[in-house]
């Protein structure tokens, strides 16, 4: 009987595996959905939109093969859009009916301009000539194409041949853009794949249970064999027989010839072919426990956890989107930075101009002259790029566009605070305004970088200031000090820059005393600065507001006959190309200053957050 039990166990486990196995291989089906896009036209850029990349769930991969570098990029679709609006692209699209759809998309057409207006009879003949370069105008037009490498549009990009982006998970708001190099056309065999659900949550327990089965069987096999050797000793009872004693067959000869018996040994008896046997369904049994133990392969009994709430910012309605995202603001500052440590290096006002602008660019430029004159002059303090801490980006579709920023240096523990801004949709990123923060500054309340903040205009009335009179304020507060009717407006304490100003001009004004008080005067004044201010809402109504601030330092003769000499001053000699002059010399340093502004109904005053100050010009006057 325990044959029989042992040989259905052997059959069911075989069937329970059997069936495990088939639903991890030949019942299992294809592990991924393939959508292969087919494009007929020959255009540099191929658009896959988002809803393309969506109408399978889970995870995107994409696929481009093409000869040489493919280039691949994505976005939110409407950044995309507006970066091909004056090119000639393929859209690929859903229809209706969920299939694909693709259309070449030509290159917006001014509406200033009157393509059907006929033109005058005194050009007739000019046209006529044109039209015999139309082939070499269309060549030129052609390959006039502009390369997608690099824009500060992009929220990830990559280049490669045989392009292969896996994973993705882009929502329908984001496209794909696929290229060459923007003239020649884009590649036209692209598949986008999704993973298919093939859990089969019973395989691990058929396999795992038809091994256990396998063991029983293998257990009752063994029972069954030692029981049948058991029943197959003598039925009769034989005649006794004397007791015999062991024969020693083990007879040694020693030297003399005297025989001597020596003990009795046991040859090891070998069980290698039991144990073969037994150990053979054993190995069977956990290989097919081994092939059924990944995750999709059992039952997920247990509910899925619940999130702990936490705290959420909610954008306003109808508040359009961020400008950039922290991962793409911490590349866009990267390449910046390198390419001033470049322009620092170089003293190149020219390359520094491809990532600078206005106060800072100004800053940088008076820098170069004076350390190509000065050879010891101090280089400007680069910029910090890494790790960034703090992103509140514009909240705005369209451009200019801007981003203000927070890095850290470790080395230096110190911060810097910058305002980065995009003038179009072609162009890249530049930087503004840049300051240091002061040691013991905390920000105020700002939205997350996913949702981001809009921008103040500078004329708002919603300020306990608007922004387009902070500077004006602040200069006033610097030059009249608590006289100024915008004092009580300020925040005093903690304000660096206010105290080293005063510092500064009253040693100055001693020196000066000491050996011209009698020849000339020195006079101090401020005034906003010529950079048009920038502002960004936080989250309690007030905003971070840049401004440029100028101080002026006046030296002017009190005699006729007094000459104001600078031997001693080679900053104000070589910027303004004199040592000495009979009327005088105006000196202007450049403050870029980031404050805090609350809103009117606030009892928090205009804190200030972080400057930087540099020499920005010296002349005669």
């Amino acid at each position: 009987m325990r044959f029989v039990w042992a040989v259905a166990a052997f059959v069911l486990a075989t069937v329970m595996i059997g069936a495990g196995i088939a639903q991890r291989t030949i019942f299992q089906g294809p592990k991924t959905e393939t959508t292969a896009i087919s494009v007929e036209e020959k255009t540099p850029y191929l658009l896959i939109d988002g809803a393309v990349l969506n109408q399978m769930p889970g995870t995107q991969t994409l696929r481009a093969q093409a000869e040489g570098d493919i280039f691949a990029s994505y976005g939110r679709t409407a950044d995309m859009e507006a970066w091909l609006s004056d090119s000639t692209y393929t859209h690929v699209t859903l229809d209706d009916e969920g299939g694909l759809e693709t259309a070449v998309v030509e290159p917006e057409v001014d509406a200033t301009v009157d393509p059907t207006a006929e033109a005058p009879a005194e050009d007739a003949a000019a046209d006529d000539a044109a039209a015999d370069d139309t082939t070499s105008g269309d060549a030129t037009a052609e390959t006039a194409g502009r390369s997608p490498v690099g824009s500060d549009l992009w929220l990830d990009e990559y280049q490669q041949t045989d392009l292969l982006i896996a994973p993705l998970q882009l929502p329908e708001s984001m496209s794909v853009l696929v290229a060459a190099d923007g003239t020649a056309p884009a590649p036209s065999r692209v598949t986008v794949s999704w993973p298919l659900q093939t859990s089969t949550p019973w395989a691990g327990p058929l396999i795992v249970g038809g091994g256990i089965l396998m063991a029983v069987g293998v257990f009752l096999y063994i029972l069954g064999i030692r029981h049948a050797r058991r029943k197959r000793g003598p039925r009769r009872k034989g005649l006794p027989l004397p007791v015999t004693e062991p024969i020693d067959i083990a007879i040694d000869h020693d030297d003399k010839g005297v025989i001597s018996s020596a003990k009795p040994t046991r040859r090891a008896v070998s069980s290698g072919g039991r144990r073969a046997f037994a150990v053979l369904p054993v190995v069977a049994v956990s290989a097919l426990l081994f092939s059924g133990c990944s995750a999709d392969a059992w039952p997920q009994l247990g509910s899925s956890p619940t999130p702990s709430p936490t705290a959420t910012v909610i954008a306003p309605d109808g508040q359009q989107a961020p400008a950039v995202t922290k991962a793409q603001a911490e590349r866009i500052l990267t390449r910046i930075a390198a390419t001033v440590a470049d322009a620092d290096a170089a003293m190149d006002g020219d390359l520094a101009d491809t990532r600078l602008e206005g106060a800072a660019l100004a800053a940088r430029d008076t820098n170069y002259k004076l350390r190509a004159a000065l050879g010891d002059y101090p280089a400007p303090a680069p910029i910090l790029a890494k790790p960034l801490e703090i992103i509140l980006p514009q909240a705005y579709d369209g451009w200019p566009r801007s981003v203000i920023a927070v890095a850290d240096d470790d080395e230096s523990k110190t911060s810097s605070i910058m305002v980065l801004t995009q003038q179009d949709q072609w162009a890249d990123y530049k930087l503004s305004y840049v300051g240091s923060l002061e040691a013991s500054t905390s920000l105020p309340d700002l939205a997350p970088a996913y949702i981001g903040a809009p921008q103040v205009e500078p004329d708002s009335p919603f300020l306990l200031l608007p922004p387009d009179e902070i500077a004006a304020a602040y200069a006033d507060i610097i030059t009249n000090g608590e006289s100024s009717q915008y004092y009580d407006l300020f925040e005093a304490d903690g304000d660096q820059l206010r105290a080293s100003i005063a510092a500064d001009r009253q040693r100055r004004l001693e020196e000066f005393n000491k050996t011209a008080s009698s020849t000339g005067n020195l006079e101090f004044s401020s005034a906003a600065g010529v950079q048009a201010p920038f502002a960004l809402q936080t989250v309690e109504s007030g905003a971070i507001v840049a401004v440029n601030i100028n101080e002026i330092d006046t030296v002017k003769p009190t005699n006729a006959d007094a000459v104001i000499k600078v031997n001693d001053n080679r900053t104000v000699k070589t910027l303004a190309g004199v040592d000495q002059s009979q009327t005088g010399f105006a000196t202007t340093f450049s403050d870029q200053v980031f404050f805090y502004v609350p809103g009117p109904g606030s009892n928090e005053k205009i804190r200030l957050l972080g400057y930087s100050s540099d020499i920005l010009d010296a002349k005669i006057l």
